[in-house]
């Protein structure tokens, strides 16, 4: 551990210093998409209380962790997490990763409960398509679309369309997806999700170095963000990023995230399992030096 000013930061052995919480508030999910991990149901009676949540999310903060991102499952299926929202510390950035299909009429109420913004899964814009990739029934696609247009009415922006690439079923869309977001005044910003192979879907897997070059062929700026280093390429006004943490040793090298799964476990890295930290009943008092410990576990993911 290191010290910044007079506060004590948290730095793994590899002197990558953690400034993101990525928190699972619950495993369930009202979709079933084709490419999901599914870990497993916990249960509903197993998922973090608000209690455990704040001060969960407060101790990181006492460290210096300023960015949050709460995920899912689906974590609109919570429905006391506008309860956790107004009791979170102050933070730079609190986000959200959502299906949006119960968005619309919760994207005020986020916001007014100090929500920043929203990541909105949506990896196709051809409904019959949709429904396939996620499993779900006639309808759904125009509750998504109603979500995104709610979210950015209520100033959940930028939203970012996360959209999975799968081979042959929807990588022909990237030119589609580009106008859809244009339509928003850049208010909305896509990316690209290399999928990872948490299922083995092999004839799914997309060439990620070739969409990389077809998105710099046709782009007329690229940057890069610090925060990931990863590019984003300005497309004719709209602005794309592709997300690749397959095999991608930039991506873990500049890693400065500590996951929570929906049950109270510290998960150190991504794609590693065996080495979380249980914190779902620890004490205010306890959790400082479980944080220091999950910390001390981060590695460099290498595949066998």
């Amino acid at each position: 551990m290191s010290s910044s000013g007079n506060v004590e930061v948290l730095t793994d052995p590899y002197g990558r210093t953690v400034r993101s919480l990525r928190m699972s508030i619950t495993d369930r999910c009202n979709l079933n998409c084709i490419y999901c991990h599914n870990e497993g149901h916990i249960g509903h009676s197993k998922e973090m209380s608000v209690d455990t949540i704040v001060n969960i999310v407060d101790v990181a903060s006492q460290f210096g962790v300023n960015r949050l991102k709460l995920s899912g499952g689906e974590p609109l299926l919570r429905k006391d997490l506008e309860d956790a929202l107004v009791r979170l510390p102050e933070m730079r950035d609190v986000s959200l990763t959502t299906n949006a299909v119960l968005l619309r009429d919760r994207a005020s109420s986020l916001r007014e409960a100090g929500l920043n913004r929203v990541n909105i899964s949506l990896d196709t814009l051809d409904p019959e398509k949709y429904n396939m990739i996620t499993n779900c029934g006639n309808g759904t696609f125009d509750k998504v679309l109603d979500g995104i247009h709610a979210a950015v009415d209520a100033g959940l922006t930028p939203v970012k369309l996360n959209m999975v690439l799968l081979k042959d079923l929807n990588d022909n869309e990237i030119a589609d997806m580009l106008e859809f977001t244009r339509n928003y005044g850049g208010n909305v910003i896509l990316q690209l999700i290399e999928l990872m192979d948490f299922r083995d879907l092999p004839q799914y897997r997309i060439n990620a170095r070739e969409v990389e070059q077809s998105l710099l062929n046709v782009s007329s700026d690229v940057k890069v963000r610090e925060l990931h280093k990863r590019k984003k390429y300005i497309i004719d006004g709209a602005e794309v990023e592709f997300v690749r943490p397959v095999d991608n040793t930039e991506f873990c090298a500049n890693c400065n995230r500590l996951r929570v799964t929906a049950d109270g476990q510290l998960k150190p890295c991504l794609l590693i399992n065996d080495n979380h930290v249980d914190v779902a009943n620890a004490t205010r008092e306890e959790l400082p030096d479980l944080f220091r410990s999950a910390v001390s576990k981060r590695v460099p993911f290498c595949r066998n």
